[in-house]
């Protein structure tokens, strides 16, 4: 079997510059490449219905430090930043805590026809003890507004609506200490 040089050095060349090309993607830093484009400005708006059936609006929440997390049932990081999560709604009750369940096409089919494995996700809420309301986002639109790529992905919003700072994977508890403090200050 004769062997094709141009072919096999064309297809060797390819892979290496596809390698090389995603190795730089992989190593920038995601969080500065993405948190310019909402924070500083107002918070998108929003209407979204909890898992209790209650709706939730941006507007309602004016005048109030609010935080956002966005998150999945199926995301390992997100279940492990539940815990610190929790412990921060609990440590300071004037924050509006709201967790945004997103790109999770079973739980949002189950939680608007209210069929059993809504119950799997109410308990696993339940059993991870995340008492803030967690709403629904079915089609991804508000994720979309705020430029969600991925999850976990969190927001800080001062009471006039300005989100001041967009976290972009898991959220440490110092992060969370420092920026809650700000949103409260202001």
């Amino acid at each position: 079997m004769k062997v094709k040089w141009p072919i096999l050095i064309v297809g060797l060349g390819g892979t290496a510059a596809l390698i090389a090309l995603l190795a730089t993607g992989f190593s920038a830093n995601i969080n500065t490449a993405v948190t310019d484009v909402i924070t500083g400005k107002q918070a998108p708006a929003f209407e979204l219905v909890d898992l209790q059936g209650r709706t939730w609006s941006v507007e309602e929440l004016e005048g109030k430090p609010v935080f956002i997390n966005f998150w999945s049932t199926w995301c390992g990081p997100c279940k492990m930043e539940h815990p610190m999560l929790l412990q921060a709604a609990k440590a300071y009750p004037d924050v509006q805590f709201l967790g945004i369940i997103y790109n999770d096409a079973a739980a949002a089919v189950d939680v608007q026809l209210r069929r059993p494995p809504y119950n799997r996700l109410m308990s696993e809420l339940e059993s991870a003890a995340i008492e803030y309301p967690n709403l629904s986002d079915p089609d991804g639109r508000t994720a979309l507004r705020y430029g969600v790529v991925g999850v976990p992905e969190s927001f800080f919003v001062d009471r006039t609506g300005l989100v001041t700072y967009k976290q972009v994977g898991p959220l440490n508890a110092d992060t969370a200490k420092r920026e809650l403090a700000r949103i409260r200050k202001q």
